[in-house]
């Protein structure tokens, strides 16, 4: 099994939401149509702008709580070097 850390957003250089999954596909579509009330929902996250794959939960939580805990800058970074068009990364996994 497989474990993603990822970061969401509204649009580029917009609102960023990091989380973790282990359904990438499901989680996208879930931020996409708006299933769960919360943060994503409120600010209308609905792009998949940086993924990552982890081998186990433990990695996969340690690394999405160091990125929580980045500058917004570093973040940015980082979708850049893998999705410097912030293209919707969502649609490549559907």
């Amino acid at each position: 099994m497989a474990f993603y850390v990822y970061i969401v957003t509204n649009k580029k250089y917009g609102v960023l939401y990091t989380g973790m999954t282990d359904d990438i596909n499901k989680r996208a579509w879930m931020h996409r149509d708006h299933v769960l009330p919360g943060f994503t929902d409120k600010y209308n996250c609905e792009m998949l702008v940086w993924y990552e794959v982890h081998e186990s939960r433990e990695s996969a939580f340690t690394r999405e709580r160091r990125i929580k805990d980045w500058r917004r800058m570093w973040k940015i970074r980082l979708v850049e070097e893998l999705n410097p068009e912030w293209n919707d990364l969502a649609s490549e996994l559907l």
